[in-house]
């Protein structure tokens, strides 16, 4: 079985977004992907994140994401989980350049297998302003 490279991030569900987002920034949070049903936060030393899912967002649930740097990684890891019987969902590309697929852990626990490029999620948020960029 390919091993997982490190866990990545964390999916809650918010209710306000804005106000979610002032609250993990304040907490010393970066945002790096901003967009109107979701964002995407990383911690300023490492590289763990946190992922808001806005009350309209519907692509998936809370979750826990193992992240992998190579994208044959995340295939491979699909094809060895789906052989073994685990029931794996499509491996598909996001709007943020990554790539992943979802299943559930033995007890129901939803969680992500994610390919994130080399340099980490790319951003959509320009540092100075602070504004979300056309995706």
């Amino acid at each position: 079985m390919v091993a997982v490279e490190r866990l990545g991030h964390v999916a809650v569900r918010v209710q306000d977004m804005e106000r979610a987002k002032r609250f993990y920034c304040a907490l010393g949070m970066e945002l790096v992907w901003d967009a109107q049903d979701w964002c995407y936060l990383e911690t300023r030393s490492g590289r763990e994140g946190l992922a808001l899912l806005g009350p309209d967002y519907r692509a998936a649930g809370p979750h826990f994401a193992f992240h992998f740097r190579d994208r044959a990684a995340v295939n491979t890891a699909h094809a060895q989980l789906k052989s073994a019987g685990v029931a794996v969902g499509a491996v598909h590309d996001h709007r943020d350049g990554t790539a992943s697929f979802y299943l559930r852990d033995p007890d129901g626990n939803w969680l992500e297998m994610l390919y994130e490029p080399q340099g980490g999620i790319p951003a959509n948020v320009t540092p100075a302003m602070g504004a979300t960029a056309t995706t």
